[in-house]
């Protein structure tokens, strides 16, 4: 197929929502609504904060009443109720449960901020982390015993991405600026390197992993990407973009499809089959700004970008060399903060992110609180913000509702209910 690129000055027709005007408030006057309502609908009295840009988009999102996800399985049953309007049901129950979510747990266990988070494929309470250091934890929250720890090289060592081995959970692969992509166990043993800079001046930035096909991606700081089978034998090594790639993803649906993100401001989308040079891209998307993530959704039909300034994008398999919407949010990127990156929510078609407030950005008002965004996959609008006065920093990743507090933290979203219960 032959490689397709989008010129940048082409763009989607959008539609610019105003934010209204609001009365600026000191913190201590934040403070109190924000512990009334960590998660904050959008509605008539709420400007939106985005400030959202989206084709067809009509204004602020208001929440309808909860319906009974009963009543709607029963007319799906019946015939009466299509599969679409189920999971929008599921969805609108799910949303109208965050105005309860508050920090669960936290951990600190690292001297390092923390670099990257992968969520246990099977448990749902387990997640892995690694730190600036080279540490490594895995973290069973819903239980009491002390969390594996790994510890790692210190100054050099950074985790640049961590992904549970799929045909063995007690191993996982990590990439990281030590120089190597390779596979490990949580007693700490290195059981495969699959690649290996053996220079100071290459390390590796992003990883992924197919289960289906047997295949493990990474990407460095100099734009190379590489492919191999799981048994380590490289298929490819390519210079796939001019500068450092952030991100590599497979599709979880069409494994041979693979998506890059680099600060050469580009993302690209490969066919596996077809790749025979830097040329060979299906499709090339130019942004703004250099970009952080490129993630697909769990259904495989649209791609979530992240860049490292002010703007989220949405595309779709139907026309991938065009954006469906546009999402203006502050996230600014920062040396010594970890790179927020937007994430699909992993059973709802939902986008969260978290806010980093920035005095440049046109919606930004005094004061602004540090949130997790919580917006709608569809149309691109905002649905609510959490918040914890507790906990008021910057979340730089999240996977579902754990997130990265001001990178040292891991916060463990849930609702009050089963805080209380705890």
């Amino acid at each position: 197929m032959a490689p397709k690129k989008r010129p940048e000055t082409q763009k989607t027709s959008e539609i610019v929502l105003r934010p209204r005007n609001k009365r600026s408030r000191s913190p201590l006057e934040l403070e109190p609504e924000a512990k009334k309502l960590c998660a904050k609908g959008s509605g008539p009295s709420r400007r939106c904060d985005s400030d959202c840009l989206w084709v067809g988009l009509a204004g602020p999102q208001i929440l309808p009443p909860c319906r009974s996800i009963v009543r709607t399985l029963h007319q799906h049953k019946l015939g009466r109720a299509s599969w679409p309007s189920v999971q929008q049901g599921l969805q609108q129950s799910f949303l109208h449960t965050l105005d309860s979510y508050r920090i669960l747990q936290k951990a600190a266990p690292f001297d390092r901020r923390a670099t990257s988070l992968a969520w246990h494929p099977t448990h749902p309470s387990t997640v892995a982390v690694g730190s600036k250091g080279g540490d490594i934890m895995l973290w069973n929250f819903g239980i009491k015993d002390k969390p594996t720890f790994i510890k790692g090289i210190g100054a050099g060592g950074s985790i640049t991405g961590l992904k549970f081995n799929p045909l063995n959970t007690n191993q996982f692969y990590a990439s990281s600026m030590e120089g190597t992509t390779r596979l490990q166990d949580f007693k700490g043993n290195i059981l495969r390197v699959f690649a290996s800079s053996d220079t100071i001046n290459i390390w590796f930035c992003s990883l992924d992993v197919s289960a289906s096909s047997r295949m493990v991606v990474t990407g460095d700081n100099v734009g190379n990407v590489i492919l191999l089978n799981m048994d380590g034998k490289e298929l490819w090594n390519l210079r796939m973009h001019k500068k450092k790639v952030t991100h590599v993803a497979l599709n979880p649906c069409c494994d041979w499809f693979l998506a890059t993100a680099s600060v050469d401001q580009t993302v690209k989308i490969w066919d596996l089959r077809q790749v025979r040079g830097k040329a060979s891209f299906l499709y090339s998307l130019p942004h703004r700004h250099p970009v952080n993530a490129a993630c697909f959704s769990p259904d495989g039909a649209r791609l979530l970008t992240t860049d490292q300034k002010s703007e989220i994008r949405v595309y779709s398999a139907s026309q991938w060399d065009c954006p469906l919407g546009l999402i203006p949010h502050p996230h600014r990127h920062f040396q010594h903060l970890t790179p927020i990156k937007a994430a699909w929510h992993p059973r709802y078609n939902l986008i969260v992110v978290g806010r980093y407030p920035d005095p440049n950005f046109k919606s930004c008002t005094p004061y602004e609180l540090r949130t997790i965004d919580v917006f709608d996959g569809n149309s691109g609008k905002m649905m609510c913000q959490l918040y914890d006065p507790e906990s008021s920093g910057i979340s730089s990743v999240r996977l579902g509702l754990v997130s990265l507090f001001l990178g040292y933290h891991i916060l463990i979203w849930s609702q009050e209910e089963a805080r209380t219960r705890k």
